[in-house]
């Protein structure tokens, strides 16, 4: 099993910049998809971005497209998402997830969760 651990949230104005880190400890690692899922009160765990275990592959949310890039290193056990020209509805507790089972792109197949660290885009 894996341990994930985010880092990296802060408060930052719109059209700036952050780079957010998760660490994950564990067994095998790289055979994981792992994704970047985002919680706003009041809504669901949304999706926002997942890289495959060869990390030739990608997909992103529409909202995030253009904006976001999602990126890991196996040998360090690392995923980050860098996130460019932040806007306020950005907002959200960030999350990594490691994925277990079903489809990627919903919050129910993946098996493990960091504890979240927060994004605040205001002015």
């Amino acid at each position: 099993q894996v341990q994930l651990v985010e880092s990296g949230g802060g408060l930052v104005q719109p059209g700036d910049s952050l780079r957010l880190s998760c660490a994950a400890s564990g067994n095998s690692f790289s055979s994981y998809t792992m994704a970047w899922f985002r919680k706003t009160p009041g809504k669901e765990r949304e999706f926002v971005a997942l890289i495959r275990w060869g990390g030739g592959s990608t997909d992103y949310a529409d909202s995030v497209k253009g904006r976001f890039t999602i990126s890991r290193n196996n040998a360090k056990r690392t995923v980050h998402l860098q996130m460019n020209s932040l806007k306020p509805e950005d907002t959200a507790v960030y999350y990594c997830a490691g994925q277990a089972t079903g489809s990627p792109v919903l919050a129910a197949s993946y098996g493990y969760w960091g504890q979240g660290t927060q994004v605040t885009v205001s002015s």
